[in-house]
């Protein structure tokens, strides 16, 4: 599974091309999908970016909820039926579809945030203001990550 770490700016031409870091096109190589899958996020005003394996992944956890009850159709319908695959082109870059670039306030930046399993793509001013919300809660709440032991 691909792990994305760092926060990586680059431009975004008018036809909405924007290049996905090295890094980033480094952890999805080799997976059956040669892009992203992008979809609205459903905490924030950006953009959430993972692999096919991802999504297979968000897949499997779906259907572990009752078929047709409301709760599985409304996570399919924000998860599924909102996610765009967007292939690579020969230079590493996606055209990022207008619909999401709206949704995100995304203009002629983006910035790739790493999130572990998923990354984020914002405009990289609202970046700022979250980087500096989350900071703060982090600081105020001091929240702890479970022991390993795997």
């Amino acid at each position: 599974m691909a792990i994305f770490i760092g926060t990586h700016e680059n431009k975004v031409d008018q036809k909405g091309r924007v290049s996905v870091p090295a890094a980033f096109r480094s952890a999805l190589a080799g997976l059956p999908f040669q892009g992203i899958v992008a979809f609205p996020s459903l905490r924030a005003d950006c953009v959430e970016g993972c692999g096919w394996d991802f999504m297979e992944q968000l897949d499997s956890r779906v259907q572990d909820i009752a078929l047709f009850s409301e709760t599985h159709d409304d996570l399919a319908t924000t998860i599924f039926a909102e996610s765009q695959q967007l292939s690579f082109d020969s230079t590493g870059r996606i055209q990022l579809p207008v619909d999401l670039r709206d949704f995100a306030g995304i203009t002629d930046k983006a910035a790739f945030v790493g999130m572990g399993k998923l990354f984020q793509i914002w405009e990289p001013a609202r970046l700022a203001a979250h980087k500096a919300a989350a900071r703060q809660r982090v600081r105020e709440q001091r929240p702890t990550l479970p022991g390993g032991g795997r």
